[in-house]
């Protein structure tokens, strides 16, 4: 697990809780026939926006996870900035998702499983942690990493046994 800002004061007290809410909105994907990956985005103790992958279903290609409860939070508080926020997440973010995270001012991003093809956060690149950025996320990764990569796994051993 890592951060970029380790003297942060954070409140993990609920961490597992939020990320098994994501977990429950990945099965809700994938009995769509969706990557079973799932969102929330908490703000105040609250979760203000819940998103689950469907970019097949809904013919949207930036329909990932994130990025629906990004638009739900934001719809929900009617802003397009989201200071404070914690967005849990099952997978590691892709670089859409961490490009929109950054523009959301999300705070803090908490992920499970590692995604070493395509995330961004630690497996393909620190994109949180370059100089460019004008705004810094706090990130940490391996929460419920377990439960969260079983999910992907037997959807994707479900997947191949299909003919």
């Amino acid at each position: 697990m890592r951060q970029i800002r380790p003297t942060a004061i954070i409140d993990r007290s609920r961490d597992q809780d939020f990320m098994r809410e994501a977990l429950a909105l990945a099965a809700q994907g994938a009995a769509l026939g969706e990557v079973p990956v799932g969102a929330v985005l908490v703000q105040d103790g609250e979760i203000i926006g819940r998103g689950f992958n469907c970019p097949i279903s809904g013919s949207d290609p930036s329909a990932h996870a994130e990025m629906v409860a990004i638009r739900a939070a934001a719809q929900a508080i009617s802003n397009y900035r989201l200071p404070g926020s914690t967005l849990y997440v099952t997978l590691e973010p892709c670089s859409m998702c961490a490009g929109l995270i950054v523009h959301s001012r999300i705070a803090r991003v908490v992920y499970g499983a590692l995604e070493p093809k395509a995330g961004i956060v630690q497996s393909q690149g620190q994109f949180f942690t370059q100089g460019f950025l004008n705004h810094r996320v706090l990130y940490e990764g391996g929460v419920l990493a377990e439960e969260c990569g079983a999910v992907l796994s037997e959807f994707f051993k479900a997947r191949r046994a299909k003919p």
